[in-house]
């Protein structure tokens, strides 16, 4: 079944699909090692890979698996929000969201995730959504807390990034204990 991508409005930020002219402030955003050093790729060193990532965007809402947001403030790009690996026998997804430095520490990743979520949970029934980050991005850590994900355990050494192995905490929200 496929999904629309929805463009929702926070009281500070538009959440919109992808369009073709994201690729240049995308590609940047992948690209700076200082912002994904916690992040279970390396950053990206051809452009294409935006243009890749776009499309990957349309595919996933065709082919019913999830949805993936650009998030913008005063038509400025700030970053993504995806809801992914959405299976409606089990009424569950996964939460991931990536946003520059300069939007760092403004509340934009909590507000953009607790949108998509509620349209999630409202739109896709769901009943758990779960999350995950590096145990060394206490941010990431404190925004999914906010959204009331409660920690539930630790996947040991599952990332080897450039020769970097981490481990990353497993975040789960269920919706009878979603925050509204």
């Amino acid at each position: 079944m496929a999904l629309s991508t929805p463009t929702l409005r926070t009281s500070r930020l538009l959440l919109r699909p992808f369009t073709d002219a994201d690729a240049e402030p995308l590609f940047a955003l992948q690209s700076d090692a200082h912002v994904l050093r916690y992040w279970d790729s390396p950053p990206w060193t051809e452009r294409t890979r935006a243009e890749q990532f776009i499309a990957r965007c349309r595919e996933m809402a065709a082919e019913g698996s999830g949805v993936r947001v650009a998030i913008e403030r005063d038509s400025a790009f700030l970053g993504w929000c995806t809801l992914n690996s959405w299976n409606p026998d089990f009424r569950s997804a996964s939460l991931g969201y990536c946003l520059g430095e300069a939007a760092w520490g403004h509340g934009y990743a909590t507000e953009a995730a607790g949108a998509l979520l509620g349209w999630a949970f409202d739109t896709l029934d769901l009943n758990r959504v779960q999350a995950e980050a590096d145990t060394r991005n206490a941010p990431s850590a404190r925004v999914l807390e906010k959204l009331g994900f409660r920690l539930e355990g630790t996947l040991r050494e599952d990332c080897i990034v450039n020769g970097v192995v981490s481990d990353s905490w497993v975040f789960g929200l269920l919706r009878r204990e979603r925050r509204t």
